[in-house]
């Protein structure tokens, strides 16, 4: 049995002891105590939702994680829809659709928003494995309570009993469960759940503090020095803060102290997540994120209240940022995150994006939200990548249920700053085993903005004599740049959406431009292009060398 055949066994077995212990009525008879008559406080929620998928709801039609269901035939929620997603099922027993219905405003969304909670609670009392799990019942639990003012506290007395009762049974199960096997974004997840059970529901402080004492011994491993996130993730990164941020209004609600390591993490963190951003106010798109709504990324930082402005370097989560006049490059600099941490990581090392103004140019092709199967392997692959991929086989081994397999072992990174132009040099590994060799990536920003330069060679082991291998560069464009091949081949002119133009030239390969996708937003790919330039690596170490100069208007 494969490495992957023996987690899902592990998992399989997991799944059926959970079952015994938690799936029988004396378990449930368990979860009892007295019910809460109302919550001891309230935290603020004020995050935006989505008017239009909340008018969709209303509708009967969700659409969570790449997937969407129909009205059911007799109107009712469709809590178990035949071939549903286990994202599709997180979401919608997660319940961070309730801000969509709220975007929506009126009584009739506030009808429907319990009628939901009503059938959820009428069908889903006892424990379940998928809705059940810890991180959909710590985001449950969290909204539940975050969005009371919204769907429950003008409701009648029997429909809030049923709420708290649901809420202090839901708290209980969560403090028996938690840490359990959860790492990284799930884990703060269902710490924050547990936080609001215990903080905001009478007589559960206890479980409150031992939140409290779980996330101050997990903040210092997944907030890294430099504020970014274990995952290296910028959506995680958005995610793990806003988390942060609801926790600590849940302790200020309720008058408990904020620890001194939450503070610090909040304030590291939002300077990293500012890093990480376009000029659009989306985000860029590595191992595995979206460019997200920028609304919600103002929201966060806003909400954040840290002051910092990004950083240029952040050498511990493995990017760089690159930025003169108008222009910024971020890239991929550090090696994939550890196991475990990895479930939608890519096989991108060394790449890059580039946006000038707020138009973005060289992108990463992104992720599918449904990111398992044959999109996992496309878009998680090295060639969905504005970097180099070697014989055509990933840097990291791609595992399409999620996670990587063989990665680089060693990402080395050395930055070089003088009068405003900013030289980055990496180097990865993760073709030093299988074929024998290295790849070492140049990047040069000039102090006007308006001169990126690379070179991107690859080398042999020291010490080998590997087969030579044909390798490809490639430079993914956002879908609303439009590219020309032009001085016979030596050079491709990229026309921006607000009418600049810039000229990538490329020496030591073949240059051409073919088709691409980009799937930054929403679940369906666009259509773009990418250019291509592809070598051959031997005995001696092969160089690509490419420019991007903004092409000047002339008279």
């Amino acid at each position: 049995m494969g490495m992957s055949g023996s987690r899902q066994g592990f998992g399989r077995l997991r799944e059926g002891m959970a079952r015994i212990a938690y799936g029988n009525p004396l378990y449930a008879m368990m979860l009892g105590g007295r019910t809460p008559g109302s919550l001891s406080c309230v935290p603020p929620d004020p995050w935006p939702g989505d008017s239009d998928a909340g008018g969709a709801m209303l509708a009967g039609v969700f659409r969570f994680a790449g997937q969407t269901v129909g009205p059911d035939a007799g109107g009712a929620p469709p809590w178990r829809p035949p071939g549903a997603s286990a994202g599709w099922m997180a979401a919608m027993h997660g319940f961070d659709w309730l801000r969509d219905l709220r975007a929506v405003g009126g009584d009739n969304a506030r009808r429907r928003a319990r009628g939901m909670v009503l059938y959820w609670l009428d069908h889903n009392a006892s424990w379940q494995g998928q809705t059940w799990a810890p991180a959909v019942l710590g985001a449950r639990v969290a909204n539940w309570i975050g969005l009371h003012d919204f769907f429950c506290a003008s409701a009648d007395d029997a429909f809030r009993a049923r709420v708290f009762d649901s809420l202090a049974r839901q708290t209980r199960h969560l403090a028996r469960v938690v840490p359990g096997r959860l790492d990284g974004l799930a884990l703060l997840t269902a710490l924050k759940g547990l936080a609001y059970g215990g903080f905001c529901l009478p007589d559960q402080e206890r479980q409150g503090m031992e939140a409290l004492r779980l996330l101050e011994r997990e903040l210092p491993r997944q907030v890294l020095p430099d504020g970014g996130h274990l995952e290296r993730n910028p959506s995680s990164q958005l995610q793990a803060l806003r988390h942060l941020i609801d926790l600590r209004a849940v302790l200020r609600a309720a008058r408990v102290e904020v620890p001194e390591s939450l503070q610090h993490a909040i304030d590291r963190m939002t300077p990293a997540l500012r890093f990480f951003r376009h000029g659009d106010g989306g985000l860029a798109l590595f191992n595995g994120a979206r460019e997200e709504d920028a609304a919600l990324v103002d929201a966060v930082l806003a909400h954040a209240d840290a002051r910092g402005r990004p950083l240029k370097s952040a050498p511990h989560t493995g990017f760089e940022r690159l930025i003169a006049g108008r222009t910024l490059v971020l890239m991929d600099t550090g090696a994939p995150p550890p196991p475990g941490l990895d479930t939608h990581a890519h096989a991108g090392t060394l790449s890059l994006e580039v946006s000038v103004g707020k138009e973005r140019m060289i992108v990463n092709c992104g992720s599918h939200p449904v990111d398992s199967g044959p999109w996992r392997a496309a878009l998680a692959a090295t060639a969905a990548h504005s970097t180099a991929v070697l014989a055509e086989t990933n840097s990291s081994e791609v595992r399409e249920a999620g996670g990587l397999g063989r990665r680089p072992t060693h990402v080395g990174c050395e930055r070089q700053e003088v009068d405003g132009a900013a030289l980055v040099v990496a180097t990865h590994n993760g073709y030093a085993k299988t074929h024998g060799y290295l790849h070492r990536r140049r990047v040069y920003l000039a102090d006007n903005g308006e001169d990126l330069r690379g070179e991107d060679t690859v080398e042999p082991v020291l010490g080998s004599n590997p087969a030579a291998q044909p390798f490809t560069v490639r430079f993914h464009l956002h879908p609303l740049v439009q590219a020309t091949v032009i001085q016979h081949g030596a050079a491709v002119l990229l026309q921006m959406p607000g009418g600049s133009a810039w000229r990538l030239r490329a020496s030591g390969g073949t240059v051409e431009v073919s088709e691409s996708v980009y799937l930054g937003t929403g679940d369906e790919p666009h259509r773009t292009s990418q250019v291509a330039v592809t070598a051959t690596a031997g005995p001696e170490a092969a160089t690509v060398k490419w420019a991007l100069r903004r092409e000047r208007k002339t008279a």
